[in-house]
């Protein structure tokens, strides 16, 4: 059991500094902002948004994420402003870090391209030391705890009317590397710097009548190094209040969502993922709750998709 506690610690270590650089979402539509600068401002008011995931929850050393977003538009609403700071903690190692987006839009007639830049930081710490391998002679590899601050930029692109949007983005394009030689070479050299990450994305919204709607989208994530992975999502809306969906992430799991609009200003989430691969024998699902809030109402002649 000593073993497969080490190769789990092990594999966990790879997915948090490479696979899971950028931390993974289900209910990203209401988290634009973590993996897309352009979309800062897009809802035309003060948006603050809250989201916490338990992933592989009764596993130790499972991720675990808090992300916390806040967006607005500014300078008549041609600048949109958003900070976003958060806590991805993987076993034992952690990484947190805050970043600030702009974006610069254009309107057009029932519609809007934004262009954003964002700029931040993150601290990448593994208290190494701690595990314990039950061996006198520890591997090489857990003999120097890490710990690494990471400056990075990212851009991205974000096009939106009422009912559908679609946005491409590079959330990190510096290709930071570690400076731990030790997790280098216990890793096979696979794991020693920041990999870019780019996301598409893009949704429709399908009105049935004035009460019923369907809201299909899509999430591409490509990986240096990792295949391509597709996240296909499809939320069923009941009078603006309501909505239950389902999402499907290629080869890798499969998710229940649920959203309620709790007022004009507070809107409440929750998705349950499930694994489809031989890790369900071993893992029970993961959790994701996402809350926002937002400061006001929109500007009667803007444009503010309700749904994305």
């Amino acid at each position: 059991m000593r073993r497969i506690g080490v190769l789990w610690f092990i594999l966990l270590f790879a997915l948090s500094v490479k696979a899971q650089q950028d931390a993974m979402y289900s209910q990203y539509k209401f988290n634009t902002l973590a993996i897309n600068p352009a979309y800062a401002g897009s809802r035309d008011l003060v948006s603050a948004t809250v989201l916490v995931r338990s992933q592989w929850v009764g596993v130790e050393g499972a991720p675990e994420t808090q992300t916390i977003s806040l967006d607005m538009p500014f300078m008549n609403r041609k600048l949109g402003l958003g900070v976003q700071v958060f806590n991805d903690q993987v076993g034992v190692t952690n990484l947190r870090g805050g970043f600030m987006s702009f974006s610069y839009r254009i309107f057009m007639e029932n519609s809007t391209l934004a262009f954003g830049l964002q700029g931040g930081a993150s601290h990448l710490q593994a208290d190494l030391n701690s595990v314990d391998l039950g061996n006198p002679n520890p591997n090489q590899a857990f003999l120097q705890n890490t710990d690494e601050i990471f400056i990075n930029l990212g851009t991205g692109i974000y096009f939106n009317t009422s009912n559908f949007y679609i946005g491409l983005s590079v959330p990190q394009l510096m290709k930071n590397k570690l400076n731990n030689n030790n997790i280098t070479a216990g890793t096979n050299g696979q794991v020693d710097r920041q990999y870019l990450h780019l996301f598409a994305a893009s949704g429709y919204v399908i009105e049935l009548d004035e009460n019923f709607k369907i809201v299909p989208s899509v999430l591409v994530k490509a990986i240096q190094g990792a295949p391509v992975q597709v996240d296909l999502n499809a939320n069923f809306w009941v009078k603006d209040i309501f909505s239950v969906g389902a999402q499907y992430r290629s080869s890798t799991s499969v998710a229940a969502t649920m959203e309620l609009q709790v007022s004009n200003q507070i809107r409440m989430g929750y998705s349950y993922d499930r694994t489809i691969t031989k890790l369900a024998n071993f893992r029970a699902g993961s959790h994701e709750i996402m809350l926002r809030y937002e400061f006001g109402s929109p500007n009667s002649n803007a444009l503010s998709p309700r749904y994305f």
